[in-house]
């Protein structure tokens, strides 16, 4: 996570701001304070393939909150071939 350290715009945010408990009120706000800064981060894309890559359940990450994170790995999972696919595609 060397790219963390280095680049992202939160690194010197408060990191509850990026873990915020619960689904309303103050945490709808600072889901939304947490995607501003992930906004102008210069390293958004490789946050948020760290955190689909390593199954980050919570938090935000690279711009996205727990639910927009699982929605984009079930439309990976729903597009990505499966195994016998990918062994016609091979032995064609």
């Amino acid at each position: 996570m060397e790219w963390l350290r280095r680049r992202a715009a939160c690194v010197d945010e408060d990191p509850d701001l990026f873990f915020p408990v619960g689904t309303a009120g103050p945490a709808l706000r600072d889901t939304s304070a947490a995607k501003r800064v992930c906004a102008g981060c210069p390293v958004t894309p490789e946050c948020l393939a760290f955190a689909l890559a390593s199954g980050r359940t919570s938090g935000v990450w690279g711009g996205t909150d727990e639910a927009e994170r699982v929605a984009l790995l079930r439309l990976t999972n729903r597009h990505a071939p499966t195994h016998d696919e990918m062994h016609v595609r091979t032995t064609k």
